[in-house]
């Protein structure tokens, strides 16, 4: 175990302009962890549930079908999101140099998430739902996700107009890209007429519906998973690394090339089916240019540890960063393989998709969600580090070993499934029944949970290292905002 010093100082926040409000940032930090062992929790039950489905003990709010939205909502709204308001919040003061605009607003966005939050859980368990993917919410929750959602707008968007520095760095664009843009998919995908208080009925209608739905669906990983984890990666990397980004000016190349194509690629959800058959073809064509822009960021990001490279010997938090990058890659290079239609063909409705999704999740936006809060949490207590480095560096073998186990054995169900459901015989009649498909995947589900059992291990590592370098923290001072000279030249 390394425990390293602090300096000892008056407790708590102060409302003086001249120091950061890093509070909130550490209370949606703490939050953020105990949704990821929630909603990892969850994942694994469920996982488990389809390997043995008696353990849903005939109860309905344990049942598949209640909690696998609990588990969707959970790892990305509540752990992934309580861990963007948390970057964020902490990003936008130091590149700005000063504190957030408001300290009432900002306990008002934190206080109001987690009451979002709870009641997600309680209504999805309770079986309200609008039956629409990643926005499963009835009309009065998505009304107050409205609410809290303008004031964390206000709050990032007027703490950037009162910034001490003209520029506004490039990670901050990717937040503000992320904030606007998941505004306008929340409130386009979910007008509804509401028929009771527990009950609404989309405007949308057939086809149109389904349009609606996966432009939103899509563009939530675009932007809510993708887009914002952007911009951890460009602060936290060179941040950890100790050196400048690679490329600045691919920095804006790429912040305008993603954000420009990425809300034209959600109709490659909707292969085969009733939508046109040319807005078919529109999203995969826009799906396979997205490749571009996607490596060009992640390479920016691998490329600023030129020179550096051994610090990754003895550095667990830049692992962290430098493999969810190549997890990165490794999902946005599959994303268009498996948009090419005869590709999909095989892939959709599969497991593959499953396997697709979490080397995302898990590899990309788990990842360098984790490595990002291990390097900022210290530095809101006025720490150089961790309390244990080992016991991050543990934390990352399990992470890296579990989601290996999950997406490979995705993967080989998924290609499976494929191969048996669509392989005919002479006459055209199918070879397999859908029972012997599922027999032959059957053996897979166990490495996924396995694989996942791992991850949310991981978690509980993660979460022991941040109680006890709280415990070395809590009497910290809060830290003074740098002016922009003395920023720079600590850098």
């Amino acid at each position: 175990m390394s425990e390293q010093g602090i300096r000892p100082a008056a407790s708590g926040d102060t409302g003086l302009a001249g120091f950061y409000n890093d509070k909130v940032v550490r209370q949606f930090t703490i939050a953020s962890i105990f949704w990821g062992i929630v909603g990892m929790a969850v994942g694994a039950l469920i996982a488990a549930q389809l390997y043995w489905p008696a353990l849903n003990f005939d109860t309905a709010w344990l049942s598949f079908g209640r909690l696998r939205p609990i588990h969707t909502n959970g790892v990305i709204f509540a752990f992934g999101g309580s861990a963007l308001f948390a970057t964020s919040l902490y990003i936008v003061q130091r590149t700005c140099h000063v504190r957030l605009m408001s300290d009432k607003l900002a306990a008002f966005v934190f206080w109001g998430w987690q009451l979002c939050l709870v009641l997600a859980v309680v209504t999805l368990a309770g079986g309200m739902t609008q039956g629409k993917e990643y926005a499963e919410m009835e009309w009065p929750v998505d009304l107050l996700i409205t609410i809290v959602w303008v004031a964390y707008a206000v709050l990032f968007f007027g703490t950037i107009a009162k910034r001490k520095v003209k520029h506004i760095y490039v990670a901050n664009w990717f937040f503000a890209a992320y904030i606007v843009t998941i505004a306008l998919l929340h409130i386009v995908n979910n007008l509804a007429i509401p028929v009771s208080l527990t009950k609404s009925y989309s405007i949308y209608t057939g086809a149109v519906d389904a349009m609606a739905q996966w432009w939103y669906g899509h563009n939530a990983v675009g932007f809510m998973l993708t887009t914002s984890y952007l911009g951890m990666m460009y602060y936290f990397v060179p941040k950890q690394a100790g050196r400048p980004i690679y490329s600045y000016r691919l920095s804006i190349v790429h912040f305008w090339a993603l954000i420009s194509v990425y809300m034209w690629a959600g109709p490659h959800h909707l292969h085969y089916t009733a939508l046109p058959d040319w807005v078919q073809s529109v999203g995969m064509v826009f799906s396979i240019v997205l490749l571009a822009p996607s490596w060009g960021g992640a390479i920016n990001g691998i490329m600023t540890l030129s020179g550096v490279w051994h610090k990754l010997r003895t550095d667990p938090i830049l692992k962290f960063l430098i493999v969810a990058l190549s997890f990165y890659m490794i999902a946005t290079f599959e994303g268009p393989l498996l948009s090419i239609k005869t590709v999909n063909s095989l892939s959709h409705y599969t497991d593959w998709t499953v396997g697709h999704v979490h080397a995302g999740a898990l590899g990309w936006v788990a990842m360098i969600t984790i490595g990002s809060l291990y390097s900022m949490y210290p530095r809101t207590l006025g720490l150089q580090g961790m309390f244990s480095t080992r016991l991050i560096d543990l934390h990352f073998w399990m992470h890296t070993i579990g989601v290996v186990f999950y997406i490979c054995a995705m993967w080989i169900a998924g290609v499976t499934q494929g191969l048996m459901w669509r392989a005919t015989n002479a006459d055209g009649t199918l070879t397999y029944a859908f029972v012997e498909a599922l027999n032959a995947t059957y053996p897979y589900y166990l490495g996924r949970l396995a694989g996942g059992l791992l991850v949310l291990a991981g978690m509980f590592v993660m979460a022991w290292n941040f109680w006890r370098t709280w415990e070395l923290g809590r009497e910290a001072a809060p830290m003074p905002v740098l002016a922009p000279e003395a920023a720079a030249a600590r850098a």
